[in-house]
């Protein structure tokens, strides 16, 4: 099969990290008969220093045209001085708006061999976790009628919280669907007890759920999640829940795994083609020194291929390259912790997955 992917390498570590992903992409397409067209685009800093813009039409023409997106990190302390309305922030939001993603996907994966580094109690962090976070990307509050007014005490500021029923059914439909490929479990997470934007998620919910009778189906407020998420996070396989909430808990998620450059997400809309990246950073202060763990993008990349291209077995292979890579002791320089062992750099990461593979 023949795929084309738009590059966003963007800025500080985003061009060393994905490319190592396109690394590992072409070796699996070699490994099972496929072939990966790759176009580069520019995004974010890098856009601004070429171009004046953060999102180019010609990146939004580009990543339009293709079959999916593998995106590196975008800004810096380079370009704090742009406007609020041309900082490379801006050309993030911008392209999720262009594709017309309106869901996160963030799984958050406790590997075994890196027990030791979560911030977990060892009980708990014995036990793993693997959950992945459906998180609704374009509504709620972040996207809500905002304003200042005058109020009782003087001026006040406001943001809406507000969903349509259109909105919940189909991140919820997203959520169980992923919920059959996994272990056909969901935790829906609101504050229907105080919010009533909550309570028509709640009930539009649970009438999604009636389509899916394999599925179990369980409601948690969001301050009980957040405790829950600390005290017993095996109990968690697929989340799902609005944009502020999510935002919040899938941080908090990716803590206790122990380390954020080992987490990939995705951002999908109604179709197949999504946007793949690494939760984390540009990380300008170790840009181009060679050290940055690929890890995250290179799994990025894996959930391309499992979300957007159906290819599975293709996936399985990466994940399971790199979980070798851990099991056989090899780290990166933010996994090292008191370990004692030599971190490996950028380019023996890949060489090391590659040759996994």
């Amino acid at each position: 099969m023949e795929f084309n992917i738009a590059l966003l390498r963007g800025d500080g570590i985003g061009p060393e990290i994905v490319d190592s992903a396109v690394e590992v992409l072409k070796k699996t397409a070699e490994k099972f008969g496929h072939k990966f067209n790759f176009t580069p685009y520019l995004i974010g800093g890098a856009a601004i220093d070429e171009t004046g813009v953060p999102l180019p039409q010609e990146t939004i023409d580009g990543c339009l045209a293709s079959d999916s997106v593998l995106l590196g990190s975008v800004g810096g302390p380079k370009w704090d001085s742009q406007p609020p309305a041309n900082r490379p922030e801006k050309g993030l939001l911008g392209i999720r708006a262009a594709l017309e993603l309106f869901t996160n996907l963030r799984p958050a994966k406790l590997y075994p061999t890196l027990k030791d580094a979560s911030p977990l109690r060892s009980d708990i962090a014995e036990n793993g976790f693997d959950i992945m976070i459906v998180r609704e990307l374009t509504g709620g509050i972040y996207f809500g009628e905002r304003g200042r007014r005058e109020g009782k005490y003087g001026e006040e500021a406001y943001d809406t919280e507000c969903y349509s029923r259109m909105e919940i059914e189909r991140i919820a439909k997203v959520a169980f669907e992923t919920a059959m490929k996994r272990n056909k479990n969901i935790i829906s997470i609101d504050k229907s007890n105080v919010l009533e934007s909550s309570r028509l998620w709640r009930e539009v919910v649970h009438e999604m759920a009636k389509d899916y009778p394999e599925v179990t189906l369980t409601d948690m407020l969001v301050d009980n999640a957040a405790m829950q998420l600390v005290k017993n996070p095996a109990q968690f396989d697929v989340v799902v829940t609005s944009n502020m909430f999510g935002d919040i808990l899938s941080d908090e998620a990716s803590q206790i795994t122990g380390s954020i450059g080992m987490l990939p997400s995705a951002s999908l809309g109604a179709t197949t083609r999504g946007m793949y990246e690494p939760i984390h950073g540009s990380a300008p202060d170790i840009a181009g020194q060679n050290v940055a763990n690929p890890i995250a993008t290179i799994l990025s990349a894996s959930m391309m291929l499992k979300f957007s291209f159906n290819l599975t077995a293709e996936a399985d292979a990466i994940d399971a390259a790199v979980d070798k890579f851990l099991e056989q002791g090899y780290r990166t320089a933010d996994l090292v912790g008191s370990t004692g062992v030599k971190p490996l750099s950028t380019t023996e990461v890949t060489a090391k997955i590659l040759e996994l593979l």
